[in-house]
C-alpha cells in the first residue's frame, strides 16, 4: 500500500470519534481556537473562515459566532463532521478553492501535507482576504524557511505565538492557566521551542 493510501486508510478508520483523541478537547481546541480569532488581524463575528484538513469539524464549536466550512481529503472525516452537524465538504488542501473568499484560512496539524509549500501558500493567499493560521514545528521546519515562502505570496507579517496546551495529556485548570502563560514568556518560551511544543502561526499582507 502507497503511503497516501495506508494515511487515508489510517484516517477513515478513525474518523468516529476523531476529536476524541486530545485528552482535554475543551483545553486544546478553545485555546486554539482563541488564537485563530485574536492573532494577527483579528476577525469579527460573521467572518468566514476555512479550516483545510478540518479532521471531524470539532474546532467550529469553540467559534460561535464566525462562518466556518471544513474541508477534508477523508470522506469518512467529511461524513463525520457532517453528522455534528458542521458544514463540511470533500477536498485537499492542495487543490480545494472556496466558492467566495474567506476572512481567514486555517491549517493544523496538515501543513507538511502541502506538497509544495511556497505554492500552497500562493493559493491560499489568493483567496484569504484577512489571515492564513497555521501550526508549525520549528524542529521540523526552518522558520526563515517558511518565512520566505509566505513573503512570496505576498504574506508578509508574520505573527508567532508558541502554544503550549498538550494534545494528549490532561491537566488541572491551574497547570494549564500557568502554561497559558508560559506561551507570552519570550526567551523562555522560544528555548521551550527547541525541545518540544510548536508555534501558531498567523500570516498576512503588510
Amino acid at each position: 500500500m502507497k503511503d497516501a493510501e495506508r494515511i487515508q486508510a489510517q484516517y477513515a478508520a478513525g474518523a468516529e470519534g476523531w476529536s476524541e483523541q486530545y485528552a482535554d478537547a475543551a483545553a486544546y481546541l478553545s485555546h486554539r481556537a482563541e488564537l485563530v480569532v485574536s492573532l494577527g488581524p483579528r476577525l469579527e463575528p460573521g467572518d468566514r473562515v476555512l479550516d483545510l484538513a478540518c479532521g471531524d469539524g470539532a474546532l467550529a464549536a469553540f467559534l460561535p459566532g464566525l462562518d466556518y466550512l471544513g474541508v477534508d481529503a477523508s470522506p469518512e472525516m467529511v461524513a463525520a463532521a457532517q453528522r455534528n452537524g458542521v458544514a463540511a465538504e470533500l477536498g485537499d488542501l492542495n487543490d480545494f478553492v472556496p466558492s467566495a473568499p474567506v476572512a481567514a484560512t486555517c491549517v493544523f496539524r496538515a501543513i507538511y501535507y502541502a506538497r509544495d509549500r511556497a505554492a500552497f501558500f500562493r493559493q491560499a493567499a489568493a483567496y484569504t482576504e484577512r489571515k492564513l493560521v497555521f501550526d508549525l514545528n520549528p524542529r521540523q521546519y526552518r522558520l526563515d524557511d517558511v518565512r520566505a515562502d509566505l513573503h512570496a505570496a505576498g504574506l508578509d507579517r508574520l505573527e508567532l505565538r508558541p502554544f503550549f496546551v498538550p494534545q494528549t495529556v490532561a491537566l488541572p485548570g491551574a497547570a494549564v492557566a500557568a502554561l497559558r502563560a508560559a506561551e507570552r514568556s519570550g526567551l523562555a518560551a522560544r528555548l521551550a521551542l527547541r525541545f518540544r511544543f510548536t508555534y501558531l502561526c498567523a500570516a498576512s499582507a503588510a
